[in-house]
């Protein structure tokens, strides 16, 4: 098995609801994030998955996270928008659109000493 990884980050504010501590204040992070795929087999030159394909699927999904309150986006307006609630929401879009692969886990690092990773 062959697992191809990039990493990116983006920057964002959010607010945990319900929380009871600091992190329920309007806060931000460089959130870090990982995103790993697997594959099996290898293509004819040799490659599992094109590192260039890879980094611009990730970077398209975390466009829309970068320079927001995430807690004024979908799906975030509805559900707190957690390290792993992130990584999920990454993943199930990633999900969609990488083809010939399976994405196997993403990484979101709030911090350079906490990390989630969501596998399904």
């Amino acid at each position: 098995m062959y697992q191809v990884s990039v990493r990116q980050h983006f920057d964002a504010a959010h607010y945990l609801r319900g929380y009871g501590g600091r992190c329920e204040a309007l806060h931000g992070h460089r959130f870090e994030v990982v995103v790993s795929v697997k594959s099996e087999k290898l293509n004819n030159i040799g490659i599992a998955y094109d590192f260039v394909e890879l980094k611009k699927h990730v970077g398209e999904v975390l466009k829309r996270f970068d320079h927001v309150c995430l807690n004024d986006i979908a799906p975030f307006d509805k559900v707190n928008p957690s390290s792993e609630n992130i990584a999920a929401t990454i993943y199930k879009e990633l999900k969609r659109r990488i083809k010939g692969v399976a994405v196997s886990q993403v990484e979101v690092w709030e911090s350079p000493e906490s990390r989630v990773t969501y596998s399904p």
